[in-house]
């Protein structure tokens, strides 16, 4: 990739002046604070202890509900992601990309954003426009987002890279449960009897909560974790019971052993005649399948499919972790209904020790779902598409009535296929690094190269997105703003600020104000992120995902509640459902027939491997933060393939030799790593690395741009692939860090 105007190397100096110890120290005393970790969405909470400015210690705080002083590496390490070379600082703009940037001020910046978007916006109408934001966005910055471009601009293409991660889990729980949010807690792992762990590695994925599964293991032994994924990971070896299904088999395992729980008469039939519907469908279906032809597919005996049935089926208590590995694909949604089929036919939900659990994968994917920045939401859990929740939202920020559209927008990926046809004009990108994450990587670089606008807003400059803008936003990082953020449980915390942000980083919400403002829209003259959340709070009254009892002042002092919470003096609740009640028109939830379906990507003699991808334990997404870690990077210092020896030995490919991955869309140049974690015909590499690290770095420069048809969550776990060795000699580092 080309570099950018101005060369990679002349960064520095365009990133505008800093006083190192200028009006962001606070004195020589120490300053302790309570802060959220960013990184992924456990909720962490963390006491950071700066000292001239810079933070000397992080450690768990001791009363967190979600880690209860537990903390990770990453989040141990994260004083060394603040202060850092790269962090950006200043306004930056460029009119065009033959221009190199110049640093400017705020106004000047959010005067320019205002003349090029409103010029925009009058020659091609508000659909020119696209946001695409970040879990990282605490949900005062997504609530003002959303109000700024649904509300303002009178646009629905606003999404988050939760539809890359989550929205699978979303769309399963809307039509199976009738409502976003996981029904269980942390606290439930301690009372389950059996804990089914699908699609996740979560020892490295989520560390501190899969600390809390080996802690009630080591207290109750007779616990049974079942772990059930394509590559033998930490997780899968502490399981009892191991599964090693193929790539994209997921929906044919599910409903294997719905089939035997269904035939072996393993169901709640009161639970299922009372608060479901759906269930007579779904055994006519199974018992028209082949339960030998299911358990072929998943490539496993029926007979360990059988004794995984009735482990879950004899169990006093069944409790489910899932995370990407179930919604990164292009039938998700499938299978996220699938998991909640085998909850809603066993009555395990709404209980104690029991329920499905989506693990979420950023620190506020939740929040920014809850404050509508989903392309097909709108505060609350509300839905573009119902007259009556568009009609509450104009009158919340007295718009005219008709001002909301009332159709979805576009999606993360449609976003920059968008761009590439010329139909989107413009984008804002916030607190995301997509030219690392999106798939199809080659194609999603055209959208980019075609805008007329790219605007880019985050803490770091530059990143492998940031080539390709004409504006640098400057963003407040962690402990440097304060604001709210729900977890996996629908835990909601508040932030404190415990450092002020490098020269002009502002917190995100600060910055959509100040653009709306420039741009002549009422309504954002907020004088502080409390007043953001107390506006925001309101907009929750009476909706699922109830937080109007949660005043700003109130999460000030107590720091964490969870969510529905209606009562300013009450607690949250633990868990939802209790009542066998769901918020649906017949307070039902339904259960769904699914059937396997073939990815779109399928192996061949020219493609014959399966490329599936995901996290490593030592880095995080795309490496902005946590490429600044020593420790960190000595742990995982380069991207690789893990490839069974099977596989090795007949391309003649040995430990440490460098390798092609080519998939239909691109190329993957790294190194080889033997290893029996994958089945034979399964290679697995980590998505951290970009084109700053180095050229053909990129795993999703192969994985494809297929959609699920109702979450628009991409396919990152099915990827027809062939491997080959490269020319370069074995062991040649110099040469590696060449390709």
């Amino acid at each position: 990739m080309s570099d950018a105007i101005g060369g990679k190397n002349d960064s520095s100096r365009q990133r505008g002046s800093r006083d190192q110890t200028g009006p962001h120290d606070r004195g020589s005393e120490d300053v302790t604070g309570e802060a959220i970790c960013p990184y992924c969405g456990v909720g962490c909470r963390l006491v950071a202890r700066a000292r001239n400015g810079r933070v000397i210690s992080v450690r768990g705080a001791a009363d967190a509900a979600a880690n209860h002083g537990r903390i990770c590496p990453k989040g141990a390490t994260l004083a060394q992601v603040i202060d850092t070379p790269d962090r950006a600082i200043a306004p930056l703009i460029r009119e065009d990309r033959s221009r190199p940037f110049r640093a400017v001020s705020w106004d000047e910046a959010n005067r320019f954003l205002a003349d090029r978007l409103n010029a925009i916006i009058a020659e091609n109408g508000p659909s020119a426009f696209g946001f695409y934001g970040s879990g990282q966005l605490d949900t005062e910055a997504a609530y003002c987002a959303a109000r700024f471009v649904k509300g303002g601009l009178k646009t629905n293409n606003t999404d988050s890279n939760s539809r890359l991660c989550m929205a699978s889990a979303v769309a399963g729980y809307r039509s199976s449960l009738g409502s976003d949010g996981p029904p269980p807690c942390y606290a439930d792992i301690a009372d389950a009897s059996v804990i089914l762990i699908l699609g996740s590695n979560m020892a490295d994925a989520h560390p501190v909560t899969f600390e809390f599964v080996r802690a009630k293991k080591r207290v109750q032994p007779e616990t049974f974790i079942i772990v059930v994924d394509p590559r033998r990971t930490r997780t899968a070896r502490f399981a009892d019971l191991y599964v090693q299904i193929r790539p994209g088999s997921d929906v044919a395992f599910l409903n294997a052993i719905a089939y035997f729980l269904v035939t072996r008469g393993l169901i709640d039939h009161r639970f299922v005649r009372e608060s479901t519907t759906g269930f007579d469908e779904l055994a006519d279906d199974l018992e028209s399948q082949n339960v030998r032809d299911l358990a072929a597919v998943c490539g496993v005996e029926p007979g360990a499919l059988l004794t995984l049935a009735d482990r879950i089926g004899t169990a006093g208590r069944f409790l489910s972790f899932y995370g990407m590995g179930i919604n990164q694909s292009a039938a998700g949604v499938d299978k996220n209904n699938c998991i909640l089929n085998l909850h809603l036919i066993t009555g395990q939900i709404g209980k104690k020790g029991a329920g499905p659990f989506s693990l979420t994968g950023q620190p506020n994917a939740m929040g920014g779902r809850e404050a509508g920045l989903l392309k097909d939401s709108l505060p609350g859990y509300r839905r573009v598409e119902q007259d009556e929740d568009r009609r509450e939202m104009e009158d919340a920020w007295s718009l005219p009535p008709g001002s909301i559209e009332s159709s979805p927008g576009l999606s993360a990926v449609k976003m920059f296929r968008s761009l590439a046809a010329g139909s989107l004009k413009a984008i804002w990108i916030a607190g995301t690094n997509p030219m690392v994450s999106l798939p199809d990587l080659n194609a999603s670089r055209v959208g980019l190269e075609n805008a007329e606008l790219v605007i880019v807003q985050d803490c770091y400059y530059p990143t492998e997105t940031s080539d390709y803008a004409h504006v640098i936003l400057p963003a407040a990082q962690w402990i440097e703003k304060e604001g709210t953020s729900t977890n996996s449980e629908r835990m909601v915390t508040y932030s404190e600020r415990v450092l002020d942000p490098p020269g002009e980083a502002r917190p995100d919400w600060r910055i959509f104000c100040g653009v709306a403002q420039s741009m002549g829209l009422p309504g954002f003259d907020f004088p502080d992120a409390a007043a953001v959340w107390d506006e925001f709070r309101q907009l929750t009254r009476g909706r699922v995902c109830d937080q109007s009892g949660m005043t700003a002042a109130r999460l000030r002092r107590e720091r964490s509640i969870q969510w529905p919470c209606p009562n300013e003096s009450g607690p949250g609740a633990q868990r939802l459902y209790t009542d066998g009640r769901f918020p649906t028109p017949d307070g039902r939830a339904r259960i769904f027939t699914r059937r396997h379906r073939t990815p779109g990507d399928p192996v061949c003699e020219q493609y014959p491997l399966v490329l599936t991808t995901g996290r490593l334990a030592a880095h995080w997404h795309t490496r902005t933060r946590t490429r600044h870690v020593e420790l960190l990077e000595r742990q995982e210092p380069e991207p690789f393939l893990e490839i069974n020896p099977t596989d090795a030995v007949v391309r003649a490919i040995q430990d440490g030799d460098i390798v092609e991955v080519r998939s239909r869309r691109g190329l993957l140049k790294t190194r080889a790593r033997i290893s029996t974690a994958p089945a034979p015909g399964t290679v697995f590499a980590a998505f951290h690395w970009g084109d700053r690290f180095r050229v053909y770095a990129s795993a999703n420069a192969l994985t494809p741009a297929e959609l699920d048809p109702v979450s628009d969550q991409p396919e990152y776990k099915y990827c027809a692939v062939e491997v080959r060795a490269c020319t370069i000699e074995r062991g040649d580092d110099t040469a590696a860090q060449d390709i």
